[in-house]
């Protein structure tokens, strides 16, 4: 059974890369449903765990946090494939989507703003005007 699709969090958007275009600056080019790279970074001296993350143009827009890098690296160690896609840019960098062992990731539908993820679909909330 493959594993199920992640939303994932991008890091490090404020660190400049060694060359080309800077990590904001490029995730500002990213698009939702774009295709990402995910690459395990071993020799990293900060975390040999971390995964970088890299646009369809092949600029780093960050890492994976470091409560994901374990996981997701130890996947792409064992040759199983991952599939990752731009989400979309956040404040502190990016979200992507991945899926797993030969699925394709999907973007997440997005809610309604103030309606419970469990909402029945005859579920409206009340509108309630502002205090003047």
């Amino acid at each position: 059974m493959p594993r199920p699709a992640l939303s994932l969090s991008v890091v490090g958007a404020g660190f400049p890369n060694k060359t080309g275009p800077g990590r904001r600056f490029e995730i500002e080019l990213c698009s939702p449903g774009e295709p990402v790279e995910l690459i395990p970074e071993p020799r990293n001296p900060a975390d040999p765990l971390a995964v970088a993350v890299f646009s369809a143009r092949g600029v780093q827009i960050g890492y994976l946090t470091a409560e994901r890098c374990g996981l997701i690296g130890s996947i792409i160690r064992e040759g199983r494939e991952v599939r990752a896609i731009f989400q979309g840019k956040t404040s502190y960098g990016a979200m992507i989507r991945t899926a797993f062992d030969g699925e394709e990731p999907n973007l997440p539908t997005s809610r309604a703003v103030g309606v419970p993820s469990n909402a029945d679909d005859d579920f409206w909330p009340d509108y309630i005007p502002l205090d003047e």
